[in-house]
């Protein structure tokens, strides 16, 4: 119990050295984030529909 006791505080140690981001910088990356995987999926998409009618295509 000793071991999870000196484990837990040293989390907390931890935690307190941490940089957490502020909110504006949270919301500036989670729309880069969101904008990245739009345009991908984009791209995803636009590649299945060529690679599909190309293999139509081939396989008549």
């Amino acid at each position: 119990m000793q071991k999870i006791t000196t484990f837990i505080e040293s989390v907390k140690i931890e935690l307190g050295k941490v940089t957490w981001p502020t909110r504006k910088e949270t919301i500036a990356t989670t729309g880069v984030v969101v904008m990245i995987v739009f345009l991908i999926s984009i791209y995803l998409g636009a590649c299945d529909i060529v690679l599909s009618k190309l293999m139509r295509l081939i396989l008549g």
